[in-house]
Order: C-alpha cells, then structure tokens, then sequence
C-alpha cells in the first residue's frame, strides 16, 4: 500500500507515541515521565481521500489528529540537538483505531491500531524548517465541526527527544514515519462520518470512516468492549485513565451513609465481595470518599528490583499521577512485613488533590498520619522501607487489596468501619437506595427505643409502613 501512496512515503517502519500531549494526559488522568510507543504496520499507511474501514462487528473507531515526522535520513544514536536534521518532511496525521479489539493484543495494539489504512497521512508534505515547530496548530473536525485544537507548544516530548529517544536503540531509516501524539478530543466516530486533519493552514487530510463490507473471519480474537473501553474511546474515563468525578448529589448521599448500609445494598445487587478487609483507619474521625488511582505491588525479586525500584518507579508514579478526587489504592497482597507508603508521598499526594489511601500492606511513618489531613486506612504498621518485600510494579490497573478486585475508576467510600467499593456505573443508584435504608433504619431505630417490638417493624414491613411515610414527610418539612 505505501508503494502507491501519492506522496511517495514507503516507511521501513511507523512509530505511534502513546502520550505526549499536556490535554491529553489530562483526559487520561496520568502524565508520563518518559515517552512511550507502539509500531503500525507499513500497510496501515494511508492518504488523503482514502476511506477508512470499520471491521465489521466493531462500534468504537476512533481518530486521533496527529503530527507525522517524515525521516529523511538514517538516525542511529543521534543527540537530541542533531536530530531533527534528520527529518525532511513534517505533514498531518490520523492514528486511527478500533477499541473493541484493543483487549487482543493489550500493549501492541496490533490488531486495534494496525489495520490497512488506519494510518493516512497528508495530503502535502511540510520542510520543517519552514514552520515554527515549538508552536505549530494542529487541529481536527468531524463533519465540518472542531473537535480538536491545540499547539506544539503543549508537547511533553518535543520532537527532538522522540527522535534522540528512539535512536539510541534502533536506526530510524529514510522514510520512517513517527506519530507524535494527539491532543485532547480524540473520540469515536461512525460509518458516514468524515475526519479532516489540519498542519497549519497547509490543507485538510479528509477521510470518510465507512463499514468494512465482508464480516471479520473468526479466526481469532473478535470485536468486544468493556464499558472502560467506551468510556475511554470517547476521550473519558478508562481503567488507566483520568480522574473520575462523583456528581455533587451522588457525594453528598455517599458521604451521609455507613459502610455497612452500602455493604447490605451491594449485597441485593449480588455484589458480596465489596468490603476490603484487614484495614483500618489512620484516623478514625475522617471519611474517605473518592474514585480508585491504582498501584500493584509483586513479591520482591532482587534481580528485578534493580529496574524496577529505583529512580521514578511506579510507586512514584502513582504518586505524582494522581489527580483531585482520587484514593490511592495499594494492592500489596496483604502483605504485613513492610512499608507500602509513608508520610512524605502521602503529603504529595494530598497536595495533588488526593483524597484518600487504601493500601493492604504496611504503613510507614503511622504516627504521622495522626496528624495528616488524608484518611488512610491500612494493615499493620511497619518501618521497612521499600525493597523489603515489594517491587513497585504498575499503575493504573486492577489490584486485589483486602480481597477486593479493585478497577480504576471504581468509588471508594471509607468510615470508622473500613472501605467499601462501588462500581462507578452503579454509584449513583446505590447512594440513593442507601440513603433510603438508612432514613428506614432511623425510624426503626426510634420506634424500638420507645419500646417497640421487632416483628413487622425489622425490617419494615407493610403494616408500618405508612406510618414510616408520615415520619418520613415530616421530616423532609423540617428540613432547611
């Protein structure tokens, strides 16, 4: 296919960076501290005017307007100051996608990214040294409407690191292409629909998004999403994604119940799993309440720690990823025999808006957290450091933390009790149903102190429930 693309591209190789826009890393929840990548096949490459085919069975094709680096000659162990000599050509770009085949090959995106024309490109090739490349405007439209508009200015990794990167392990050869990020509103589009991609003001690269025409062979993996997926599709929230927000009422009714009530609710739901044992509260007169920012720690290996433990590792990471409204979660396999966070973290944490720590290992530090404005709640405390029995290993993905699997994005409610999880599409009906139960409870509670007997009243049967209405409809009259 590249043999016969109109600008005369045939790249050895296409290289997509996964992050490097400040608005997207935003959206995302997490900003990366070194820049990261993925491979498209040659045979993605398309151009200007070609139509890009949804495979069949899929409902999540995304764009991604981007920038596309043309490499003009051979680039091996290039310092960043040379490395942009090495790019002869600078044009628009669509990283286009499927995120119902994402889960095939998680990490590569093989299959999501790599498709024959996911990848145009156009529709004219730029010098670079013709343009202002620390502030060059990038912008997309769906079907004539903006959706996305932003300037090189916002980059986390300009396009001299990406390259001096890149280079220091591989030869980016003539005719390499790398996709250098896309900003904040890349989102799904549908059969029909038509995605300009704009380089300054040099032309639109159009291409109509249309259904593939035969059904996709079940020989392998086939098209499914999660509702993570979706949500991350659209440019919201995903299992490695942005900080979630709970809606003022949902908070509101959350922080007004027990653990135990959601615990009960949960359990009409067929959720029995939800309550995270073997924790307890640093302080035990805060409330914790928020959505789940996740670390995974694994048993200690000493030949992995090396790699793993020092400098910005993942417990950092999470640390300095962590967002306004979020908990941070600890999966330490319950593990007792050392620290899994200490005082000086945790106050950076809630500096970055964090409003809580859940963490089934050790806490270091504990006397401090006395004092500590963030409601933490852990197993016993400890004062190893980390290294003892821990590799600090990944953010931003499902841990088990007190026999509870806990998903990004998931809400975490925490009184003097302990931490319960929610799901976060259930949430809001659960605080509702939970604040009703509770209200039900009160009532019972004062009827059974004036010396009322428990049959028909625990739990509320039909005999008193007009009277509970009454009592009810009083109440919300006395109320401000």
């Amino acid at each position: 296919m590249n043999a016969r693309h109109p600008l005369g591209l045939a790249p050895s190789k296409i290289i997509a960076v996964h992050l490097n826009y400040r608005s997207r890393a935003a959206e995302r929840g997490r900003t990366p501290s070194a820049p990261s990548y993925f491979l498209k096949p040659p045979s993605s490459l398309s151009c200007h005017d070609a139509v890009i085919e949804r495979p069949a069975g899929c409902r999540l094709m995304a764009f991604e307007g981007e920038i596309a680096l043309v490499i003009g000659r051979a680039a091996r162990g290039v310092r960043p100051e040379q490395a942009m000599a090495h790019v002869r050509w600078i044009t628009a770009a669509n990283d286009a996608g499927v995120y119902d085949l994402r889960y095939a090959d998680r990490g590569s995106n093989l299959r999501s990214k790599g498709a024959d024309g996911f990848t145009p490109v156009g529709p004219v090739l730029l010098d670079p040294a013709s343009v202002d490349l620390s502030n060059l405007r990038l912008r997309t439209w769906v079907n004539g409407t903006p959706v996305q508009d932003a300037s090189t200015a916002e980059l986390i990794f300009p396009f001299d690191q990406l390259i001096a990167d890149l280079s220091r392990l591989m030869t980016l050869e003539a005719g390499d292409i790398i996709l250098t990020g896309t900003p904040a509103g890349a989102s799904v589009v549908e059969p029909g629909d038509v995605v300009e991609v704009e380089l300054g003001t040099t032309g639109r690269l159009a291409n109509p998004i249309v259904d593939a025409p035969a059904p996709l062979a079940p020989y392998g993996a086939m098209p499914r999403f999660t509702e993570a997926d979706r949500a991350d599709a659209y440019g919201g929230v995903s299992d490695e994604a942005r900080p979630r927000h709970l809606d003022a009422r949902t908070a509101a009714l959350l922080n007004g119940v027990s653990t135990a009530t959601l615990s009960s609710v949960l359990r009409k739901r067929g959720l029995e799993h939800m309550f995270i044992e073997g924790v307890r509260p640093a302080r035990p007169g805060l409330r914790l309440l928020g959505t789940a920012h996740t670390l995974e720690y694994l048993p200690l290996r000493e030949d992995l720690f090396a790699a793993r433990g020092g400098g910005m590792n993942a417990q950092k990471r999470a640390v300095e990823e962590i967002g306004p409204g979020q908990v941070l979660v600890i999966g330490a396999r319950g593990e007792a025999g050392s620290g899994t966070i200490g005082d000086i973290l945790a106050l950076r944490a809630l500096r970055r808006g964090a409003t809580g720590i859940v963490t089934d290992g050790g806490l270091r530090d504990s006397p401090s957290f006395a004092a500590l404005d963030l409601p933490t709640y852990h197993g016993p405390a400890h004062a190893a450091v980390l290294g003892r029995r821990h590799v600090p290993w990944a953010v931003g993905v499902a841990v088990a933390c007190g026999g509870v699997l806990v998903e990004p994005g998931d809400v975490l409610v925490g009184d003097g009790e302990g931490v319960i999880v929610i799901p976060p599409g259930i949430a809001a009906d659960v605080a509702v149903e939970a604040a009703e139960q509770e209200r039900q409870e009160r009532f019972i509670y004062a009827q059974v102190a004036a010396g009322a007997p428990i049959e028909g009243l625990y739990p509320l049967g039909p005999a008193r429930k007009a009277e509970y209405q009454a009592w009810s409809a009083a109440l919300k009259e006395e109320s401000p």
